[in-house]
């Protein structure tokens, strides 16, 4: 069955998101939340995005590989500003970024399996 096949890369995406809507609540928990727009804002389009792609997934929609790439860019972005936070000190930025990184490697491969 077509959904086993994909449990790895659903659980990645769902992984990803989680760790992004975490690290938007807990950037909103910062006493220099005013510095982080930029890292919220990421952190919400890189959950959407992966959550999105998921479903795309879980139906087995031909238009998947076209969301990975998307997913791809998205994870990269987030995991690149997640990493200016990261860098002080803030751990909820450096697990959101491992994870968009984890994301992004495991969307690349799926998209390389898809061609």
């Amino acid at each position: 069955m077509a959904i086993d096949k994909n449990q790895g890369i659903l659980k990645t995406l769902h992984n990803c998101a989680a760790a992004c809507h975490y690290c938007a609540s807990s950037c909103l928990d910062e006493p220099t939340v005013q510095h982080l727009t930029t890292c919220i804002k990421i952190d919400l389009d890189c959950a959407d995005i992966c959550t999105t792609t998921a479903a795309f997934v879980a139906r087995i929609s031909p238009h998947a590989p076209h969301l990975m790439k998307e997913c791809t860019e998205i994870c990269l972005a987030c995991a690149r500003e997640c990493d200016k936070h990261a860098a002080m000190g803030m751990e909820h930025c450096r697990l959101c970024a491992e994870a968009c990184r984890q994301c992004a490697e495991a969307c690349s491969l799926y998209i390389g399996s898809a061609a």
